[in-house]
C-alpha cells in the first residue's frame, strides 16, 4: 500500500465526517460552541490520526495513532447518542450513523490486531 488514502477505513471515516457535518448542521444554534464543535472535531479526528499514523516511520507509532483514532470513534459514537436523546438526531440518522460507526470500529480493530501481529513476528 502506497498511501493511506488506499485504506478504506479511511475512505469511509471521511465518508463518515461528511454526515456528520450534515447531519450537525440542524443543531441548535446554541450548540454551536458546544455539542456542534465537539462533534465534528471527534468525526475530524478519526481518519486525521489514520493519515498521521501511516506517515510515522514507526509501527507503533501508527498502531498507537490508530488507538487514538479508535477512541474518537468511541468519543463520537458516545456524542451521537447524546445527540439523539436531546433530540437533535431523529432515530433513522441516528441507527444509520451508529451502524456506520460500527463499521469504522470493526475494521480499525481489526488493523489494529493485524499490525500488533506484524509487529510480534519482527
Amino acid at each position: 500500500m502506497k498511501t493511506y488514502r488506499e485504506l478504506i477505513v479511511w475512505e469511509k471515516s471521511m465518508n463518515l465526517v461528511t454526515d456528520i457535518y450534515q447531519v450537525s448542521k440542524s443543531f441548535p444554534n446554541d450548540e454551536n460552541f458546544g455539542l456542534t464543535s465537539q462533534i465534528r472535531r471527534c468525526a475530524i479526528s478519526i481518519p486525521s490520526n489514520i493519515a498521521e499514523g501511516y506517515g510515522r516511520n514507526s509501527l507503533n507509532d501508527y498502531v498507537r495513532f490508530l488507538n487514538i483514532s479508535l477512541g474518537s470513534l468511541f468519543e463520537l459514537q458516545t456524542q451521537v447518542e447524546i445527540a439523539f436523546n436531546l433530540k437533535y438526531i431523529v432515530k433513522d440518522s441516528f441507527n444509520k450513523l451508529y451502524e456506520f460507526t460500527r463499521e469504522i470500529e470493526r475494521m480499525l480493530s481489526s488493523l489494529i490486531r493485524k499490525l500488533k501481529a506484524k509487529s510480534i513476528k519482527k
